[in-house]
């Protein structure tokens, strides 16, 4: 781990939807420590600032990807950046799913919207480890059908003999899938309470409800993780921006099992 920017180039900027973009970075010369899926570096663009980003994929030869959502100043810059511009990471931060904590159960995956990015390396963790998991479900909740990230990967998956289902909250013309809460298609998976993990991330409030929905399956709390996201700003955990009662996010998370966030989550405005 470095807390000094170290430089990288964009190899592929792809267009997710028409406000996200995935961008494939290698490293100029020394690369950082290795990354596990959720994870997550300060992604600096040169002259404006630097965000956290989870990394959502992680390739060979260093290779990393980053899926932006631009909703500000640094994430508008560098989702317009392109093949051949540079960046700046450090890193690698936080903690990352327990995968090894789920290994020989059931893996339930449950994303709300660009939350599926985080979690997009557990689903092709799972895949290439075949035996060593069971069965893998994966959820995913958007707002219209447009903003559906990694529509030809989700193919993938599900011919890879993963269950994907997929809800919006708006359907558009042609929409032929489900409407709703992503916490309704709990419905179409067979829970086993004592024989899955699940790995749950998007909004607060979306993570807040799922997690209720699944105790209410009978799935016990050590066996669900959350990732959640507050207001990180040195990934170090001294700036105490990221604080969530006695946890600091960078530091003590994003990743965290839901047996410790419950009562924390349970108060208002912490």
């Amino acid at each position: 781990m470095t807390t000094v920017p170290v430089p990288y180039r964009v190899t592929a900027a792809s267009a997710e939807t028409a406000d996200c973009v995935s961008l494939e970075v290698t490293p100029v010369g020394q690369a950082l420590p290795g990354f596990a899926p959720g994870r997550f570096a300060m992604v600096y663009a040169f002259g404006v600032g630097e965000v956290p980003i989870s990394v959502s994929a992680i390739g060979s030869g260093h290779r990393l990807v980053h899926t932006v959502r631009a909703i500000g100043a640094v994430t508008g810059a560098l989702c317009r950046l392109g093949a051949g511009d540079a960046v700046g990471l450090r890193g690698p931060y936080g903690v990352g799913w327990d995968l090894d904590a789920a290994a020989g159960s059931d893996v339930l995956v449950v994303a709300g919207g660009i939350g599926l990015a985080p979690l997009r390396p557990v689903v092709r963790h799972v895949l290439g480890h075949p035996g060593h998991y069971g069965r893998l479900r994966v959820l995913i909740g958007t707002r219209a059908p447009e903003d559906l990230l990694y529509r030809e990967e989700l193919a993938h998956w599900r011919r890879a003999a993963a269950q994907v289902e997929v809800t919006v909250d708006r359907p558009g013309p042609g929409w032929r899938g489900s409407v709703g809460l992503v916490t309704t298609l709990l419905d179409r998976v067979d829970t086993r309470p004592d024989r899955t993990t699940a790995l749950v991330c998007g909004p607060e409030v979306m993570i807040r409800h799922t997690a209720r929905a699944l105790l209410a399956r009978g799935l016990p709390a050590h066996r669900i993780q959350v990732s959640l996201e507050r207001n990180m700003r040195c990934g170090t955990g001294h700036c105490g921006h990221c604080q969530l009662g006695p946890l600091l996010l960078c530091r003590d998370g994003p990743v965290v099992g839901y047996h410790r966030t419950r009562p924390l989550l349970a108060v208002r405005e912490l």
